[in-house]
């Protein structure tokens, strides 16, 4: 496969770790790992000391799916398989996709989301908001954009960058949408959880729909992203089983040590989400005020949900130039 650089990690290549002030992660800060280990019970901390650093299982550790389990309705351990989001992406679109399909996804957009896809020879079609206020992105826009060769639809709530969130009913009418057109539905969940208001968090898609796959790990809503762990979750588990053999061309398995402290991350998920809930309450209204006195610079509506928001810059140069 012949694919484009992806052009926001090229840049985080170049700057990332070197620039001074960095205001385009998405990620939450980082937790140190004696703080995770901090937390966990001595059943936990003995699977931590006591653990052999061989080959692990490709579907993800017993112990950590189990973990996984108790953060969803009707999805068990066999409906889940652990990987890095970025490989969990990868796979599924090799998986599901031919060339020729037709994929729908929302813009702006992380750009693996559909780079992939068009690299397979996927024609891309972009779902986009009605405006850079609100960002509201309508889902009578999204039917429209449905026709019988419409293979894939892909989402991302709460969404980088916008920090879009639908309400319950829009929300109801996607599912509805990728139903009705017996399409997959693979809704990138990474920032779940991540909302001013716990009954705002949207319930995932695996759940929801027969059809629909959700992505979800450690990377931005627990603040571990160095730990590369995520997970698809599915109720279909043909579709489950043909990325699992797909993955063994790849990384084959995670890294155990990584599995252990996910594990003990999600038994205590509430320790890691709600600190960084209150990180981003506290930053967005640092942010809000940071804006009001230099209004001339910048716009900048608070996000709904997720570590994220879309900042326009009142510039006479292009936002690449600028940064």
């Amino acid at each position: 496969m012949q694919i484009d650089d992806f052009k926001i990690e090229r840049y985080f290549a170049k700057y990332e770790f070197a620039a001074k002030y960095l205001l385009s992660s998405s990620d939450c800060d980082g937790y140190a790992l004696k703080e995770v280990l901090t937390v966990a019970s001595e059943e936990e901390l003995s699977q931590w000391e006591n653990q052999r650093l061989g080959y692990t299982e490709t579907k993800g550790a017993p112990v950590l799916r189990e973990a996984i389990s108790k953060h969803y309705q009707n999805i068990g351990t066999d409906n889940l398989l652990v990987m890095s989001p970025g490989e969990a992406n990868f796979c599924l679109m090799n998986v599901l996709l031919q060339k020729g399909d037709e994929v729908i996804c929302m813009a702006p957009m992380y750009q693996s989301l559909y780079q992939v896809a068009e690299s397979i020879g996927c024609t891309i079609t972009f779902w986009k908001p009605e405006n850079d206020r609100d960002w509201y992105y309508d889902p009578a826009r999204l039917k429209a954009l449905v026709n019988e060769k419409t293979k894939l639809i892909i989402v991302n709530f709460p969404h980088n960058p916008t920090g879009y969130l639908p309400g319950a009913s829009d929300w109801a009418e996607i599912i509805h949408i990728a139903r009705a057109g017996n399409i997959f539905l693979f809704s990138d969940e990474m920032y779940r959880s991540l909302a001013a208001n716990p009954l705002n968090v949207l319930q995932p898609a695996c759940e929801l729909y027969e059809n629909g796959i959700s992505l979800w790990g450690m990377s931005k809503s627990f603040g571990l992203a160095g730990l590369r762990i995520g997970w698809l979750a599915t109720r279909n588990t043909v579709v489950l089983q043909k990325i699992e053999a797909f993955k063994d061309y790849l990384t084959i398995c995670n890294s155990g040590p990584a599995e252990i402290l996910s594990m003990i991350a999600l038994n205590h998920h509430q320790l890691f989400i709600d600190r960084n809930n209150e990180k981003i309450r506290a930053n967005t209204a640092l942010f809000a005020a940071f804006q009001k006195r230099n209004s001339d610079l910048l716009d900048f509506y608070p996000p709904k949900a997720g570590s994220t928001a879309f900042v326009k810059l009142k510039t006479n140069v292009t936002a690449m130039q600028y940064a």
